[in-house]
C-alpha cells in the first residue's frame, strides 16, 4: 500500500494543494513501514494533484485539510481521503493510521 502525506517543512501540511512536496509512504501486508519517497510537488491547479498522485500508485492521503472537489477527484481515481490529520512526521501520521490509532479531527478547508 501507498500512502501520500503533503508536507511543509518536513511535517504534514493543513492545506494539501499549497505543500512543498509529497512523502510517498509505502506498507507491507503487515501494515509495516518498508519505505519511503520523497517527492517535489508539481504546480497547484484544479485536478493536477489527484491525477500525479494516481499515477505515483497512492492508495491513501492523508492531510489537514481537502476541499470537496479534490476529495471526490481522489474518490473517483480510487484513491482513499483522510482529513484533519494532525501534524506531525510523516512515519508518525502513517503509523497511527495503519494502527488503526489516526486521531483524524476536522477538515480545516472550507472550499
Amino acid at each position: 500500500m501507498k500512502i501520500a502525506i503533503p508536507l511543509v517543512g518536513g511535517r504534514v501540511s493543513m492545506h494539501f494543494g499549497h505543500c512543498e512536496q509529497f512523502a510517498l509512504v509505502e506498507a507491507d501486508e503487515q501494515n509495516n513501514i518498508i519505505g519511503k519517497t520523497m517527492l517535489d510537488s508539481p504546480p497547484h491547479e484544479p485536478g493536477v494533484l489527484p491525477a500525479w498522485l494516481n499515477e505515483q500508485g497512492a492508495e491513501v492521503i492523508i492531510a489537514g485539510g481537502m476541499g470537496n472537489r479534490a476529495q471526490q477527484l481522489f474518490t473517483q481515481s480510487g484513491i482513499t481521503v483522510v482529513v484533519g490529520a494532525p501534524t506531525g512526521e510523516a512515519e508518525d501520521v502513517v503509523s497511527a493510521y495503519l494502527g488503526g490509532t489516526l486521531e483524524a479531527g476536522d477538515n480545516i478547508c472550507d472550499h
